[in-house]
């Protein structure tokens, strides 16, 4: 993006028929949707979620109070359309795409929507070895990238990251305490529920693994040490968005893990991004502030993940659109762009 482009999607929004500025925060999110489309004539749809699905083996650790069978059965009832994904996407007209990257499954899906990209079922547990191999990380990377391009090269103009996968708030964090240079304790959060003692569990595993991964002589080696492959894939996604000029819609804690693991290795992943809320996990507000994003909706204390905070965002991105593509300007109304 230019100086010069910038100054003229401005000069366009100032043009409309309102007071300069008076629209707030959704003119500030139609010049960022604009710069990131690199045109005025900024398009929102067919968008596209895409939630990438894993299991975690760090949960045999303590840390988490659902067992890691309840990632795949999760899995299944987004797919069919009833989790809080699945509702929001029908309801803002996003189509919902299900991709398995290493859910611990032995047997086929019954339901053929969902994608099978298993690098392997689930990573090691990483408070005891290496989460995952350079090899697998950078598999489970290449998956989201191919999942983002076909996404493009099937028309869809906006696009969605989403996770599921029991255990992973307890990989993000270990990510986000080693990229953010923050200590375990202020990043680590209750995740999908915790107990005084596997909180300080969680703790005690991530500031370990931590250790250990910086360690690594190579950053991929320790990067992968402690990364679930539903983050990878998620990683690459941000990546080839931002690459290919799609606004991608970033949601909580998890993806925004996923987006500081993009922007180390991709840099210049964040300018595509669009930071949709700011989760209710305390390591969230740090990864945001690393990225040189602010969240769009604030103070919804959301935790779920599965993309729904995203998609929150969706009809305010649309909104935006409209005001910049359909409003009148002053010339073309006939109305005195300002008072005698």
């Amino acid at each position: 993006m230019t100086a010069s482009f910038t100054q003229l999607v401005q000069a366009r929004l100032d043009s409309l028929t309102k007071p300069p500025g008076s629209l707030g925060r959704l003119e500030a999110l139609a010049l960022r949707l604009a710069e990131q489309q690199q045109t005025l004539d900024v398009v929102t749809r067919p968008r596209r979620l895409v939630l990438f699905a894993a299991d975690h083996g760090v949960v045999a650790a303590g840390v988490s109070q659902w067992p890691s069978a309840v990632t795949a059965q999760m899995v299944l009832n987004i797919a069919q359309g009833g989790a809080a994904s699945s509702v929001l996407a029908r309801q803002f007209g996003v189509e919902l795409r299900v991709v398995d990257v290493g859910v611990a499954r032995d047997t086929p899906w019954p339901d053929r929507s969902i994608v099978d990209r298993r690098i392997r079922p689930g990573t090691r547990n990483f408070a005891l070895e290496p989460a995952l191999t350079v090899e697998e990380f950078e598999a489970a990377w290449q998956v989201g990238v191919e999942q983002a391009a076909t996404a493009h090269a099937e028309g869809c103009r906006m696009l969605l990251g989403g996770e599921m996968g029991i255990g992973n708030t307890t990989a993000a964090s270990a990510l986000t305490a080693w990229l953010t240079q923050q200590p375990a304790e202020s990043v680590v959060g209750s995740g999908a529920g915790a107990t005084d003692e596997s909180l300080h569990r969680k703790c005690e595993v991530v500031t370990q693994a931590v250790a250990r991964a910086r360690a690594f002589p190579d950053i991929r080696q320790g990067l992968a040490s402690i990364c679930g492959l539903e983050i990878a894939a998620l990683a690459g996604f941000y990546a080839q968005g931002a690459r290919q000029q799609t606004p991608v819609l970033l949601d909580g804690f998890i993806a925004t893990s996923a987006a500081l693991l993009a922007e180390r290795l991709a840099p210049g992943t964040a300018r595509g991004l669009l930071a949709a809320h700011r989760s209710a996990e305390p390591g969230h507000t740090p990864a945001l502030a690393m990225l040189g994003l602010v969240p769009w909706i604030d103070h919804w204390q959301l935790r779920l993940g599965e993309g729904t905070g995203a998609l929150l965002l969706v009809p305010l991105v649309d909104a935006a659109g409209a005001i910049l593509t359909q409003m009148a300007t002053f010339q073309s109304a006939g109305v005195a762009a300002h008072a005698d």
